[in-house]
């Protein structure tokens, strides 16, 4: 089902796009982790494959053979995806119960707050209020994609209001 992403960010810029390819991906509580002693914050998630899900959506507007084949394949999958933070500092969270382990996350987005450069804050915002922070040194940070897709039943959405 076509090559997984190997993504790095190196500013708020880079976050930003890893952010994107990140929204809709769900994770356990135990499948992240902060490791002081390496200054590294870890996490395994299910990630939507929007982009895969939006050139299908283009090609069966266009009217294309390809494009009604790849809507008629199922233009939504999900991957595994391992997040690897460098040069943390410290990690906090907020309405997130870490003793529940198999409690699910849902990530809507990540942002960068600056601090005095090149160091800062790094949030990641999830459904329902759950927060993580990362005080960090600088932006190192690796998104991978950990081996094939696998088709899912539609796109996620969000309530608006």
């Amino acid at each position: 089902m076509g090559k997984g992403l190997k993504l790095i960010a190196l500013d708020a810029e880079d976050l930003a796009v890893l952010s994107m390819h990140l929204q809709d991906a769900v994770l356990a509580v135990g499948d992240m982790t902060f490791v002081p002693k390496e200054r590294r914050f870890v996490l395994l998630a299910s990630r939507f494959d929007w982009e895969k899900a939006i050139q299908a959506e283009a090609m069966a507007e266009v009217g294309t053979p390809a494009g009604a084949a790849a809507a008629a394949a199922g233009p939504c999958v999900r991957r595994h995806s391992g997040l690897r933070f460098e040069r943390v500092l410290a990690a906090r969270v907020r309405g997130i119960d870490l003793k529940k382990k198999q409690g699910v996350l849902n990530l809507l987005a990540m942002k960068f707050e600056a601090g005095e450069a090149p160091s800062g804050t790094v949030s990641f915002l999830f459904s329902g209020g759950g927060e993580v922070q990362l005080d960090v040194e600088c932006l190192e940070v690796a998104l991978e994609d950990l081996g094939p897709a696998w088709d899912v039943k539609g796109t996620p959405c969000h309530d608006v209001g």
